[in-house]
């Protein structure tokens, strides 16, 4: 039986704690009144803005001089007049008010769902290999069913993080379409009010998390019970045949679904049809490669002492497969986008190239061609030290990967990984790495009576 150290308890309890100080100070720090922000704009923008100021005026100077000179009336006054007209600078500075002032809720929600995210993955792929009655990864069931015990506590706290940075203070909706002043002013958004409103919202998180969650019960259930069967009655593991069947077609429903709802509609003028199994590619990948640390963590510690180099290279060759998988799916979606040039589909990544080149191409190289490169060679990927460092590079990639889906949406330019952000991910590290290793105490980490257990025992090849 696993038994959590005080050392990695402590660890994660450290973790939690710098995360909490670093959201608050990042809250606090995020209000700021109308006269600082428009000092800092001033600061950032003197240059730009007289250059900006010059281009304008210029601009204007000629249309207007075209204009009157055009209609035989040329006015030097009305020249004048037009070349100093200006917008006032109050609805900029309100506006990057907002933005300042939701940064911390979207740093928030970024690494809740990245790691909320990171166990519906583990949860799923644990499904399929029962529905597929695979031979090889018996062993890993244990390690897969640890870290899906964390989708309950991670889903809870997105929904809450989501509907919360609406009703807590003014203007910080992470969802712009529950702002009932901007859907008031919004036709598009209106058109869809009777999908995207709190109440669906709300109703269709609890069906997607009951669901999961029921089948993660059931599942961990008939996990134990079958631990404690007779040698060779294998009812429990046909009960969880089953049901993973059963979950595998809600799934591919729901996470579709849940895809639209928690990120999608972040950006409600857009959408794409191959969301959903974008999303699914990312999540996937990213379950894997946690399951493959952990696996690499507990064996090094002697308590999976039956996994071997074989089960390492195959969770390394997921890591790559679904890597190249995501890239596919990553270039479809923006090439059918980009090429078609329709103006409120192609917005999406012109703002995301414009305003987050660095992250958005940075992603790419993180997601596909570090795995790709790293990972093609078969031997490397029995070396589990190579494997955790391929690993940490892919979880930093898709954690960016959801970085840039949200951020573009709430806090506009005004973006910056900072002590909001680093304190997030440093919190639901902590809180994950909590929740997990304490789950993984619960029941022996090699389960018993499995059928296919020899087989994974002696797997090599």
């Amino acid at each position: 039986m696993y038994t959590i150290s005080n050392r990695l308890k402590t660890f994660s309890i450290i973790l939690i704690v710098l995360g909490v100080l670093g959201v608050a100070y990042g809250f606090m720090t995020s209000h700021k009144s109308l006269d600082e922000i428009k000092t800092m704009l001033a600061e950032e923008h003197a240059h730009d803005a007289a250059a900006d100021a010059h281009a304008i005026a210029g601009d204007a100077h000629a249309a207007a001089h075209d204009q009157l000179i055009a209609g035989g009336n040329y006015n030097p006054d009305a020249v004048v007049a037009i070349e100093l007209e200006q917008v006032s600078p109050d609805a900029h500075a309100e506006h990057v008010q907002a933005q300042l002032a939701k940064r911390p809720w979207s740093a928030l929600y970024v690494a809740a769902f990245f790691f909320m995210m990171i166990a519906l993955g583990a949860l799923v792929f644990y499904a399929i290999h029962i529905a597929a009655q695979a031979g090889w990864s018996p062993l890993l069931m244990r390690v897969m069913e640890g870290i899906s015990a964390y989708l309950l506590p991670g889903a809870i706290i997105v929904v809450a993080i989501a509907v919360g940075s609406h009703y807590i203070g003014t203007n910080n909706e992470i969802f712009i379409w529950m702002n009932d002043d901007v859907v008031a002013g919004d036709k598009i958004i209106q058109n869809k009010s009777g999908y995207l409103n709190i109440t669906a919202f709300l109703i269709r998180a609890a069906i997607f998390i009951a669901g999961w969650c029921t089948y993660r019960h059931f599942a961990r259930k008939f996990s134990l019970a079958q631990d404690t069967a007779e040698p060779g009655d294998n009812k429990y593991f046909v009960k969880s045949f089953r049901i993973a069947a059963g979950f595998l077609v809600f799934y591919i429903y729901s996470e579709s679904v849940m895809s639209w709802d928690w990120i999608m509609s972040v950006d409600p003028h857009w959408f794409s049809t191959l969301f959903g199994w974008y999303i699914l590619a990312g999540m996937i990948v990213s379950a894997v490669t946690v399951i493959a640390m952990v696996a690499i963590y507990l064996k090094s510690k002697g308590l999976l002492p039956m996994v071997n180099d074989s089960h390492i290279h195959d969770l390394a060759k997921y890591m790559f497969g679904f890597s190249i998988f995501w890239a596919y799916l990553w270039f479809s979606q923006f090439m059918l986008i980009w090429y078609a040039n329709i103006p409120e589909e192609v917005t999406y990544f012109v703002t995301r190239i414009e305003d987050y080149k660095l992250p958005f191409f940075g992603m790419l190289v993180l997601n596909f061609v570090f795995p790709f490169l790293i990972l093609m060679n078969s031997d490397y990927k029995r070396v589990p030290w190579f494997v955790m460092m391929a690993g940490v590079l892919v979880l930093v990639g898709h954690y960016v990967d959801v970085f840039v889906m949200i951020m573009p949406g709430t806090v506009g330019d005004r973006w910056f990984i900072g002590i909001p952000e680093i304190a997030s991910v440093l919190f639901f590290l902590g809180l994950f790495l909590l929740v997990v290793f304490t789950s993984l105490t619960k029941a022996p980490l090699t389960p018993k009576h499995n059928p296919f257990i020899k087989e994974s025992e002696n797997f090599h090849y």
